[in-house]
């Protein structure tokens, strides 16, 4: 073994203490500085003169140091020698040495107050666990919705919006995409940042979980094949809040998670003892693609209900206000909104009366279901003409309507969606289905990850197709004009929302260079990720769903209004009040009709009016017109349909 140089021991020990922090590389540089003064003042000590004592030396030598302007004071050659080396030596390491501390260590705390470490005093705001695709449009519907934020704020006394967003790692990127995003703008400000993941308790302790009004958890990306998905940090996220809430006790706060599996809601019950909503998001784009296909045009319905910006939204009103108020009496008063139903309380548990009879009385404890362009039309207006009554008995179950043949759906691209879209076909089981799935994914591995989640149907016949939709050759020996409805969906095994996006737009261009030459153009439904790439297609004639979106605004919904989820779940699910088109031949409708007289007919047939859904788009590209002005005439044309709600029977009952 070689022996230590002192040289190297004393660096090292140098060494240890610089990589300390700033305080102690501003202790090692006072060292030097001593050092430096002690040995200026004993090379000037002999010559004696000024220099009585060795204090006074270094005393003198330590003010050639610091400043530079007393080196015309000095006298004789040695003094002017051991002065012009002090203060060549102060400029080294007084100067440039202890600025470059400072700096650095200004530059530190900075940089770490970007990262957002610092643990927020907030009280009754929002948190948002996860910066994901869905987080923007997220933020956006919050900042958005300005009448069910006003009644949230109230409900909880407080004044002021606040959005806290707990991001793996927090940067001036991410406010730079908060000030550009078209829905935030300069309301960024109202939005915090915090870096960490929601799997960490100190994190959730950084964004102050415990004092939220509610805790919104989205789903995030993972690789394929990852152990930890997005679900397992959901329900590790919820257990660290209900350990701190037990450790602290203190009461738990409301949670809004967004889960894959669906059959992980009994899990995260179990996980979280406190209030809970808990939304599928594959089961949720799932049915509104399955719903989708069965009724093409859906997809405008949802893109107006399930999205923010202008047109009608659903929402929910207290019973308080209303109460001994029959469900006409309330429609009456409000004319610029439809009254679809009530909720009423079932233990802990809300039954959801979609289309009940005018007559009902709403109680104190119900909730009043509207649909409305703004959150203001749901109150009564005493400046508007009150509408006539409408009476309305017990809507008809209309039973399911079984096809004739199997319907034959080709589905492109392979997501994690898949298994509980095949799963969500399966719950028609007066239909049948033939998919035909095609991805460059083994046939294999996708066919054990269907049996997995969905099992085995008779209803439902999968055959797995190896090949790259992208490729003009593969995509046409599959002959797509063979098929009812083609499903173009969004990698999720991609690097981004974009790359996925750039594949399924690519695709839909290849399909519709083939499509143009076959005599029948089937029903196409697009899927996209990012919400930027909704203008791209110009003129494009599939149907467009962009999940984030959609889950984005029914998770910031029911974290305002948490009775919400019901309702939707209710609505498109099948069985039960369902919206659907129907043909204006099947009603006993005059030749001019306004939408008062439309709503009237349904009624009679115990259905409800929602809209018109035009043959023809308008010079917008809009097919749907929900909610037009009462006394508007609808100016039928042929072609056109009405959209409806309507009850149909739960299926195997």
């Amino acid at each position: 073994m070689l022996p230590f140089r002192v040289v190297d021991r004393v660096k090292f020990i140098v060494e240890r203490q610089l990589v300390k922090g700033a305080g102690f590389q501003l202790v090692v540089v006072g060292i030097f500085i001593g050092l430096i003064s002690l040995i200026g003042g004993m090379l000037v000590v002999p010559q004696g003169g000024e220099f009585e004592d060795a204090g006074s030396a270094i005393w003198w030598a330590f003010l050639r140091l610091t400043d530079p302007g007393y080196l015309g004071d000095d006298v004789g050659t040695w003094q002017r020698i051991v002065s012009t080396l002090l203060t060549v030596s102060g400029y080294v390491v007084f100067m440039g040495t202890l600025v470059a501390i400072l700096t650095r260590w200004l530059i530190a705390k900075m940089q770490d107050l970007e990262r957002g470490l610092t643990p927020v005093t907030l009280k009754n705001h929002i948190v948002v666990l996860g910066w994901t695709s869905q987080t923007l449009p997220l933020l956006a519907e919050l900042l958005g919705s300005s009448g069910r934020m006003r009644r949230f704020l109230e409900k909880h006394d407080t004044q002021k919006l606040n959005l806290v967003v707990l991001s793996e790692e927090a940067s001036a990127e991410q406010v730079h995409e908060l000030r550009m995003e078209p829905g935030i703008g300069r309301r960024f400000r109202q939005i915090i940042l915090r870096s960490g993941s929601a799997i960490q308790p100190d994190a959730l302790h950084r964004v102050a979980c415990l004092d939220a009004a509610a805790v919104i958890v989205p789903s995030a990306a993972h690789e394929a094949g990852s152990l930890v998905t997005s679900d397992v940090e959901t329900v590790k996220a919820l257990l660290s809040i209900a350990a701190q809430a037990r450790h602290l006790h203190a009461p738990l706060p409301f949670v809004v998670a967004e889960i894959q599996d669906v059959r992980k809601h009994a899990v995260i019950e179990r996980a979280y003892p406190g209030g809970v909503e808990v939304v599928a998001g594959d089961a949720t784009i799932s049915r509104l693609m399955v719903q989708n296909i069965l009724h093409p045009g859906l997809s405008e319905i949802y893109n107006e209900l399930l999205t923010a910006g202008s047109g009608n939204e659903i929402y929910v009103r207290g019973g308080e206000s209303v109460a001994g108020m029959s469900l006409g009496e309330i429609a009456v008063a409000r004319p610029l909104a439809i009254v679809l139903g009530l909720l009423r309380r079932n233990g802990t548990h809300w039954d959801v009366q979609l289309l009940a009879p005018s007559d009902t009385r709403v109680n104190a404890d119900d909730r009043v279901i509207l649909m409305a362009r703004d959150y203001s039309e749901t109150e009564p207006d005493n400046k508007l003409q009150s509408l006539p009554d409408i009476p309305r008995g017990p809507a008809r179950v209309l039973p399911p309507r079984p096809l004739d043949t199997p319907m034959r759906i080709l589905v492109l691209g392979w997501s994690r969606r898949v298994p509980s879209l095949v799963a969500e076909f399966a719950s028609y089981r007066h239909l049948a289905f033939e998919l035909d799935l095609v991805s460059v994914i083994p046939a294999s591995e996708r066919s054990q990850a269907i049996t997995a989640y969905a099992g085995t149907h008779e209803t439902v016949r999968c055959h797995q197709v190896e090949a790259d939709y992208m490729v003009e050759g593969e995509l046409r020996r599959l002959q797509p004009d063979r098929y009812d409805a083609i499903l173009l969906l969004s990698s999720d095994r991609l690097a981004s929302g974009e790359e996925a996006d750039a594949r399924a737009m690519v695709g839909y261009l290849v399909l519709e260079d083939i499509l143009a030459e076959a005599s029948r153009h089937p029903q196409l439904i697009m899927e996209l990720s990012d919400p930027d790439n909704r203008q791209l297609l110009y003129g494009h004639r599939s149907e467009m769903m962009i999940s984030p979106m959609i889950l984005s605004h029914i998770l910031a919904q029911v974290a305002l209004r948490r009775e919400l989820r019901v309702v939707l779940e209710e609505l498109f699910t099948v069985g039960g009040a369902e919206i659907q088109f129907r043909d204006p031949a099947d009603y006993p409708l005059p030749a001019s009709v306004d939408f008062h007289l439309l709503e009237k007919t349904l009624a009679a047939e115990g259905e409800l009016a929602l809209g018109i859904f035009r043959h023809r788009a308008d010079e917008h590209g809009r097919h749907l017109r929900l909610n037009p002005p009462r006394r508007e005439y609808l100016d039928i044309q042929p072609g056109d349909r009405l959209v409806v709600i309507s009850q149909t029977a739960q299926i195997g009952t």
